[in-house]
């Protein structure tokens, strides 16, 4: 299962296109690669029974309304970033760097208030369950952004090579 979920946010991710790319277009390369779209693959991960699913999908959809959110905000910082980079100033770092962590923290934020809605509608397994694939799927996502994503100056330093 790693390995395929690896296989999926690796093919929709790379600094050029994601930088200038919407999440509408990362979620079609998605379900054109697999077929499925992501509530597909959570749900045939959950295996859930009919009347869990019924009340985990209300989780789930209200989850994925404020994830979409905050991954809007996060490609914004990202675009914001980029159109940045060649003239970064201290007061334009100090405002990304801010604005990361507070999008960091909204995720966390999200993960608990999800992890305790989710406890209710489908039990404490099934809810942890869903934590730890959402939060895999969102260390991959955010591991391959940082390796796409240059270092503050380290494209200067490659042009003095």
């Amino acid at each position: 299962m790693k390995n395929f979920l690896l296989l999926i946010f690796m093919a929709i991710v790379s600094f050029p296109s994601f930088a200038q790319s919407s999440f509408k277009e990362d979620v079609d390369v998605l379900q054109s690669v697999y077929g499925k779209s992501k509530s597909d693959l959570v749900k045939q991960y959950m295996n859930l029974s009919d009347t869990q699913s019924a009340a985990f999908t209300k989780v789930y959809d209200n989850y994925e309304t404020e994830r979409k959110a905050l991954g809007q905000a996060k490609f914004q910082l990202i675009n914001d970033y980029a159109a940045n980079y060649a003239t970064l100033t201290d007061e334009k770092a100090d405002e990304l760097a801010k604005g990361t962590l507070k999008n960091h923290l909204a995720y966390e934020k999200l993960y608990s208030k999800t992890y305790g809605q989710a406890k209710k509608a489908v039990g404490a397994i099934n809810a942890a369950k869903f934590l730890q694939l959402e939060v895999y799927l969102q260390t991959i996502i955010r591991a391959e952004i940082l390796e796409s994503v240059p270092f503050i100056g380290e494209l200067d330093k490659s042009k003095l090579q």
